[in-house]
């Protein structure tokens, strides 16, 4: 069994791609985890914004085929 993993998704990208990675790890509509970002995002801008920004940086690149 290969094991996944979780890359920034190229195909499902709007800003860098973190959100629509995640997506396709847990084989959810990147929209919903959006939305879910932007609701965890509403009480505390400043950190969201920044776990965002850090993910995006550690998180690599979909492999290219």
């Amino acid at each position: 069994m290969e094991s996944k993993k979780l890359y920034r998704s190229a195909v499902n990208k709007t800003i860098c791609g973190v959100c629509g990675g995640i997506g396709e790890y847990l084989n959810i509509d990147p929209t919903v985890i959006r939305l879910i970002w932007v609701l965890a995002a509403l009480p505390s801008c400043g950190t969201a914004l920044l776990v965002y920004i850090i993910a995006a940086v550690v998180m690599p690149d979909t492999p290219r085929v």
